[in-house]
């Protein structure tokens, strides 16, 4: 088997309700061509899923997040353990298509290129609702209509299939721990972490559309009301987001995607409505002005809230480990963090 020496590849896990799942694209990785060096799991604070993985999927390593819990500080756990100078992000639920590795690991190829993603394909678990816009499929966490559709520069990618420069992320202390997604909060943490590597080297990250990976969209996922309340919360979580990124500049792709991207598909709804094509491109229509409502609900509750005194702490390596050498020695226990 050909391997590639240059990344390894990182799944982070919290429940055992997706045990399968998690099988599941463990194997999607081990079926990558090249292979990657190695394949880490990190457990968020479940010792049960700990002692599960560990005994079920040999040949990986199995770590439990050193972090306060969330996906963030679990995400961090794996990427220091690594020794790569490329490590590959996949979620647990997520299935990696033939060749997603080696798409993401080809932008690296360039050194200006800090950091890459690929595309996220929804795997509906129950028809998809006619209303549900394309330019929307981000609230079920896939990629939507107005991103690109060939390999291009971007603001950021997604955290659910993203590679990173180890380095580079070494050097702003990984994903920015308690700014993340955890309870009912959905923060971008990944649009952080992308911000803060151009910002710190200088860095573009870049899109590859060919990096395909199926991300399930759940049931509960597709009423209006889940709909609502993710626009709500991303709006929440994009001014947060202003606060800690240079302000209003670090939004500039969310005001093009305002102006731009949701009118159109406002006005395409209208009128294919108009042309007698259908009552469901208008509601998609009515959805798409529904989800700018909600998210600019979201915005200004945000807004109005008192800033935090204290910001996001953001990664420091634990103690007794040294940057770019985690996990050097006992790769197959790590100590548990606080809860």
């Amino acid at each position: 088997m050909v391997v590639d020496p240059r990344v390894s590849v990182v799944i982070p896990c919290h429940t055992e309700k997706r045990k399968a799942q998690l099988t599941a694209a463990v194997e999607s990785v081990r079926a990558q061509r090249p292979a990657p060096a190695q394949i880490v799991v990190c457990v968020d604070h479940n010792d049960n899923l700990f002692e599960y993985v560990r005994s079920t999927l040999p040949g990986v390593t199995v770590l439990a997040n050193r972090f306060a819990r969330g996906v963030s500080g679990n995400r961090n756990t794996g990427v220091l353990h690594t020794t790569t100078p490329l490590v590959a992000l996949l979620d647990d639920d997520a299935y990696a298509h033939p060749g997603w590795l080696a798409g993401l690991v080809a932008p690296f190829d360039d050194a200006r290129a800090v950091g890459s993603g690929g595309a996220i394909v929804p795997a509906w678990e129950s028809p998809r609702p006619s209303w549900f816009p394309d330019e929307f499929l981000w609230a079920v966490g896939g990629s939507y209509t107005g991103m690109p559709t060939a390999t291009a520069a971007v603001r950021n990618v997604w955290s659910a299939s993203m590679a990173v420069r180890r380095d580079a992320f070494d050097a702003v202390g990984g994903f920015r721990v308690g700014f993340g997604k955890l309870g009912d909060r959905a923060r971008p943490e990944d649009t952080d972490l992308c911000l803060r590597m151009s910002k710190a080297t200088g860095g573009r990250w870049m899109y590859v559309p060919s990096a395909r990976i199926d991300h399930p969209v759940p049931t509960a996922r597709t009423t209006v009301r889940f709909f609502l309340g993710r626009c709500f919360s991303e709006g929440r979580g994009k001014v947060e987001l202003g606060r800690l990124n240079d302000g209003r500049e670090s939004l500039d792709s969310e005001r093009d995607y305002l102006r731009r991207t949701l009118p159109r598909a406002i006005g395409r709804g209208i009128a294919d409505t108009v042309r007698g094509r259908g009552p469901a491109h208008a509601l998609r229509a009515v959805a798409v002005f529904a989800g700018m409502c909600a998210a600019a609900a979201g915005a200004a509750v945000e807004t109005l809230r008192p800033r935090r005194a204290d910001g996001y702490g953001q990664v420091a390596v634990p103690e007794g480990r040294a940057a770019g050498g985690a996990g050097r020695e006992e790769p197959d226990v790590a100590v548990r963090g606080p809860a």
